[in-house]
């Protein structure tokens, strides 16, 4: 398929996984509520032009063929450059759960920030204790929608995985998730209001075009003694941010941007 470069200021954007396009790459489905956008919101008609990501990194100029009750056909035109380049920088976000609006925003911030992947993490101090599987279930539904209209608003071709709740201890053990970045690029770092070192120092090493962090973000009541020996132990750089304690949330945005700047395209 050719590919072509379009200007980003004119898409109107939606969003079909890979397995809605057709084997041959001629066509795309629209799932129903992409659909009602397209018909009842923007008022589209068969005919007119839309682009379509696939949430893996992929991008594509279409036409509208025909629109239905729950599903729109599109026709593909061509593969084009996504609306947003990612960065090359391979960012894990792990967040302790915080409560409602503030998890939310960490979501749609890190997404627009850039990060790869994103892990709620149970603490000890977390602010939100999951009842069941069920509950875990219907927040985790909720944050990849969170983190799909995310990529769409920012011009990201490619949604981060938002993974299930974690468990701290086995946060610490997660293996990388990027298998061709040189592991002498990999890096984990827990930030935390005390005994820490500056992100510079924590940081001191790391060079090349592909670096992969993982960054873990505590709970607003911070890291317990344990949880930081834990970490420790386990090979985690200890970072501490200038001389003020910051909300969870600021404290994420705060991480994500300073680390896109160092290594990603944040410039």
């Amino acid at each position: 398929m050719k590919r072509s470069i379009a200007p980003a200021m004119t898409r109107r954007r939606f969003y079909a996984p890979p397995a809605a396009f057709g084997p041959d790459e001629k066509s795309v489905k629209l799932s129903a509520e992409e659909t009602r956008h397209l018909r009842d919101v923007l008022r589209l008609q068969s005919g007119d032009e839309i682009y379509v990501f696939d949430g893996a990194g992929r991008e594509f100029h279409c036409a509208v063929k025909a629109i239905a009750k729950n599903s729109a056909e599109l026709r593909l035109i061509a593969e084009v450059a996504p609306a947003r380049p990612e960065s090359p920088l391979h960012l894990t976000l792990g967040i302790a759960l915080l409560k409602g609006e503030k998890f939310d925003l960490v979501i749609q911030k890190a997404t627009e920030l850039g990060v790869k992947r994103i892990v709620p993490m149970a603490t000890e101090r977390a602010d939100v204790r999951l009842r069941d599987r069920e509950d875990a279930n219907r927040r985790l539904i909720r944050w990849r929608r969170i983190a799909l209209e995310a990529a769409k608003q920012s011009g990201r071709a490619a949604v981060p995985e938002v993974a299930a709740p974690h468990s701290f201890d086995s946060l610490l053990l997660m293996p990388a998730a990027s298998e061709t970045i040189d592991p002498a690029n990999v890096s984990r770092l827990m930030f935390s209001e005390r005994d820490g070192r500056s992100l510079a120092e924590s940081t001191h090493g790391l060079d090349g075009e592909r670096v992969e962090i993982v960054a873990l973000v505590g709970p607003e009541g911070g890291w317990t003694d344990e949880e930081i020996r834990l970490a420790r132990e386990h090979g985690w750089g200890i970072v501490t941010l200038g001389g003020r304690i910051l909300r969870a949330e600021t404290a994420a945005i705060v991480v994500l941007s300073l680390l896109q700047h160092r290594f990603g395209d944040l410039v």
